[in-house]
């Protein structure tokens, strides 16, 4: 019968399951790996990955270290008017950018997605599991118009952050929320 509570002494049981999910997210990708799976390699009951992690979303945001919760970004576009959500996007996008704290991974990530294909693969899983087809359902929305959302996205970051394109590097949020907003809105409203 396997031991129930904390383990004894010095505990890494949290990096022990980080360490877990990144072998099984790497061997199985995001849609085959399970928080048994990850519980079993980490040699712990998988009620203590929920513990630490409340879901197989959050394990593979902390897994993989990603700046963002995919949750939040669900919220800020269900939450609030349908007219308005491409503000609400943009804004949120721009301010993940301004700070340095989560810039930083969001750079690392760029280049692990563009130069890995498993992390590629393992990322559009993901995104495709906890964000896009949430969003799809709840907007009735076809999965096209939410990968050109994204696309969007991931170009103004390049102009904007990689290349340093002026003058939209240099740009207000304001002006680019200005200028970009009805495009992002357009694909939420057809």
């Amino acid at each position: 019968m396997a031991r129930t509570g904390r383990r004894p002494g010095q505990t890494q049981t949290r990096d022990d399951i980080l360490a877990a999910a990144r072998n099984q997210f790497a061997a199985r990708g995001y849609g085959g790996a399970t928080i048994r799976g990850i519980a079993a390699e980490a040699g712990v009951n998988p009620a203590l990955v929920h513990h630490f992690f409340g879901s197989k979303d959050q394990v593979f945001v902390e897994a993989l270290n990603l700046p963002f919760n995919p949750a939040a970004l669900v919220d800020v576009v269900l939450t609030g008017p349908r007219e308005q959500i491409g503000e609400r996007i943009l804004r949120l996008f721009l301010g993940l950018w301004r700070e340095p704290a989560t810039r930083m991974p969001f750079f690392a990530l760029l280049r692990s997605v563009s130069s890995n294909p498993e992390v590629a693969a393992q990322l559009r899983q993901f995104m495709q599991t906890a964000v896009l087809a949430k969003v799809a359902t709840a907007l009735d929305l076809p999965p096209l118009r939410l990968t050109g959302v994204a696309s969007q996205m991931i170009g103004l970051v390049m102009m904007r952050h990689v290349i340093g394109a002026e003058p939209l590097a240099s740009a207000t949020d304001d002006e680019v929320v200005e200028l970009v907003a009805p495009v992002i809105q357009h694909y939420f409203d057809g």
